[in-house]
């Protein structure tokens, strides 16, 4: 009971920070040392928490490798904006994405869908740009871009076998791959659909007739195949050797200035100009959290405190994920941390009540999409400059479609 109360304080001291303008870098790694305080986390704890998970992890899971290529990630996202900026990419860009889709709606959830099958983390960073310029330029809201940006760019998170958590519950459930991503799709699908209804059919200004594209086709192709592969590059060094997506966006970046031929004196000052210390504290803020949550075993404790209280099986099946997805921000470990426990109501193989499944994944997903632990929902905030809380509002609506089909199917398939 005690871990929970002190994860709610942490949680709530972040809010009070973000309330009273301190910068959201600052706020999450103040928020972060409280946990520690509260959880009587010490240095040595900590600093056996990070040997721990270097000897037992995989080096992309481990904090000192996430902070290095997230920072760098952030950091490249912005020097290639900033390249685009000076090279006139960035202006030709918006056109060039309203002439192609034609639908402004369908080009505002187009990029961060087509970047959402690269599951990095922070890789929200690389369909923001493209978001926001083309959101400026037909007028809508940054809090509404910044919750479109977020939004689709997680629909993918529970199909996509790209995602380590498909194939970790598919281990875990001993089902085919075909059974858990059909019943899932059932989140896509409405997670989709609520992010449509809710996002996309209010909030687009008119049409304005002095902004409508008047280009050719091969004009739009151009303009757009000018921005958008270095993001291309990129994905496919991660996808296909494997590397951090910073390394093939670095590769980019360097590429782009000089087919653009910017002059290398320009250069030093693109990347200085692109590193801001508020990101990286958000950055390390976050995983300061998570070590924390780890360190201190607040996570277990939790889980035995629900368990112990003889919860309600579908309310624990639902809310069990949620909180955790809402106290960690991450997925894998979501899954991981909880499943287990989940396991005996939902059976395994030929036996796996699937609807239960769905429930189970709905609730982490609600979790997941609206807390301010999560990291893309805390880039978005800082890269749109909006508050988190605005974010927050935004998407409760399409929250609510997900949490309908999970219900839905355990009851259908009950």
């Amino acid at each position: 009971m005690y871990a929970l109360i002190a994860m709610c304080l942490a949680l709530a001291l972040l809010v009070v920070l973000l309330h009273l303008k301190v910068r959201l870098g600052r706020s999450m790694v103040i928020s972060s040392i409280a946990l520690a305080v509260l959880l009587c986390v010490t240095p040595s704890m900590f600093w056996q928490e990070i040997v721990h998970e270097w000897h037992n992890k995989p080096l992309g899971q481990t904090t000192g490798y996430l902070f290095v290529t997230l920072t760098a990630l952030i950091v490249l996202v912005n020097a290639l904006g900033i390249a685009m900026k000076e090279a006139g990419v960035s202006a030709r860009l918006a056109e060039a994405l309203h002439g192609l889709f034609r639908s402004r709606r369908l080009a505002l959830a187009g990029m961060p869908i087509m970047m959402g099958m690269l599951p990095t983390p922070g890789g929200i960073m690389l369909s923001a740009p493209m978001v926001r310029d083309l959101g400026d330029h037909i007028g809508v809201s940054r809090a509404r871009l910044a919750a479109i940006n977020f939004w689709f760019r997680h629909q993918w998170e529970t199909i996509w076998p790209l995602f380590p958590t498909v194939p970790l519950l598919q281990s875990m459930l001993g089902i085919s791959a075909f059974t858990l991503i059909s019943h899932n799709a059932i989140l896509w699908l409405l997670g989709t659909l609520g992010g449509v209804c809710c996002l996309l059919l209010s909030g687009i200004p008119p049409r304005d007739p002095k902004k409508q594209p008047n280009t050719r086709l091969l004009d739009n192709l151009r303009n757009f195949a000018h921005a958008f592969w270095p993001i291309v590059l990129a994905a496919t060094v991660y996808a296909v050797l494997n590397l951090p997506p910073a390394v093939g966006l670095l590769v980019a970046v360097v590429i782009f200035l000089v087919l653009h031929k910017i002059r290398l004196s320009r250069w030093p000052a693109i990347f200085i100009s692109a590193f801001q210390g508020d990101f990286v504290l958000l950055v390390l803020g976050a995983l300061l959290f998570k070590v924390n949550l780890e360190a201190g075993g607040a996570i277990a404790d939790v889980v035995q405190f629900l368990t112990d209280i003889n919860v309600s099986k579908h309310v624990l099946i639902f809310f069990l994920p949620m909180l955790v997805a809402f106290l960690t921000g991450v997925t894998m470990p979501t899954v991981a941390m909880t499943f287990p426990f989940l396991i005996p109501f939902i059976g395994t193989g030929d036996q796996a009540k699937m609807g239960l499944e769905v429930l189970a994944f709905s609730g982490l997903i609600c979790g997941l999409l609206t807390t301010p632990v999560h990291l893309c929902l805390a880039l978005s905030a800082g890269y749109f400059d909006v508050p988190l809380g605005r974010i927050i509002l935004k998407v409760l609506g399409p929250i609510v479609f997900v949490a309908i089909a999970g219900v839905t199917m355990a009851i259908v398939l009950a």
